[in-house]
């Protein structure tokens, strides 16, 4: 398992972790998550992630109709939704410097 697998992978549990147990700073450490997990997105990804990241902000709340899991599967998810909208941020800023640079 490679760094960016790691990255990847704790950004997503300090995610869902702070969705349910919200502490100081617990924004900025899942922004700055998305930001190092961001980095790592090869680009001919980053289309297919930005419409994920998308996708995942409009419908995280949809699964509050099912029954006894639903609430607990879009606070997951809104967990998750904000730290790939940290990352699609510097997924944005990335492919703007890529197209500036000469």
């Amino acid at each position: 398992m490679g760094v960016d697998k790691i990255v990847k992978l704790a950004g997503v549990l300090v995610a869902i972790v702070v969705a349910f147990v919200p502490f100081n700073y617990a924004a900025a450490i899942v922004a700055l998550l998305g930001i190092a997990g961001a980095w790592f997105i090869a680009d001919e990804d980053r289309s297919r992630f930005l419409i994920a990241a998308v996708a995942l902000n409009f419908a995280h709340s949809g699964l509050d109709a099912i029954p006894a899991v639903g609430p607990w599967i879009s606070t997951a998810l809104a967990g998750v939704n904000s730290l790939f909208l940290a990352a699609a941020a510097t997924v944005i800023v990335l492919g703007t410097i890529d197209r500036l640079k000469p």
